[in-house]
């Protein structure tokens, strides 16, 4: 394996499936399988997950829900969807910490640096939830922020499509793959990879961001044998 310790980032809309909305059991099992096939073979994996395809923060414009308030409700999601993802991992026979944020000590630990690095080296598999645990941070910036304090080697985002494209492939058929891209000049053209703010974070700490279709199963392993596969976004 190329890696020995990484950090997985899903989007809660990933968890949806074929679904317009909440969680398809198929999907988290695919994803699970997938991480405890990986971990089987003595990768350290850390995971952050999004809650989008419950609640989204960022879409409380207009419904009365303040800022901050519709944030909070955003980590929330994340957490429901960490629970999902921890009851399949654990299905698919690999021990896992679901670690918040936000302190719900009925179902989470808090989040507590040495004790989540701990974890990963007796072997199981870390679930990041409830973002920062702050307001105005997302999902993404959760992800540069803890692969920076777990040490991870690189940041693997699984998403729906097969890597970063000079446009949205599923809006434009003319839109060309990025095999290899470099942090200038994904903001130099402007490129949706992540936000300002978590891509700042990644660029600072050197840490390169592998984007690649989540949905294929046994592409995880591909990327962590070192298969070229999908767009890496490096310094």
């Amino acid at each position: 394996m190329k890696y020995k310790r990484i950090l997985l980032k899903l989007s809660g809309e990933a968890l949806m499936g074929d679904k317009s909305f909440g969680i398809d059991p198929q999907r988290v099992q695919d994803y699970a399988e997938q991480v405890a096939a990986c971990c089987k073979e003595g990768i350290e994996v850390a995971v952050v997950i999004g809650g989008g395809n419950i609640f989204r923060g960022l879409d409380t414009e207009g419904t009365g829900i303040e800022r901050v308030s519709g944030d909070y409700m955003g980590m929330m999601a994340t957490i429901i969807n960490g629970i999902a993802l921890q009851n399949a991992i654990e299905n698919a026979g690999m021990p896992t910490r679901l670690v918040s944020a936000l302190e719900i000590n009925k179902v989470c630990e808090p989040y507590i640096r040495r004790k989540a690095v701990r974890h990963l080296e007796k072997g199981r598999v870390v679930i990041f939830v409830a973002g920062t645990g702050n307001p105005y941070f997302t999902t993404d910036t959760a992800a540069s922020l803890r692969a920076a304090e777990m040490e991870c080697e690189v940041i693997l985002k699984g998403t729906r499509v097969d890597g970063i494209y000079t446009a949205d492939p599923e809006k434009d058929a003319n839109a060309e793959k990025f095999d290899t891209i470099t942090f200038d000049e994904v903001l130099d053209r402007g490129l949706n990879v992540m936000d300002r703010t978590a891509f700042t974070l990644c660029h600072e700490n050197n840490l390169p961001i592998i984007v690649f279709n989540m949905n294929t199963i046994g592409n995880l392993k591909k990327v962590l044998d070192g298969e070229p596969l999908g767009t890496t976004v490096v310094v």
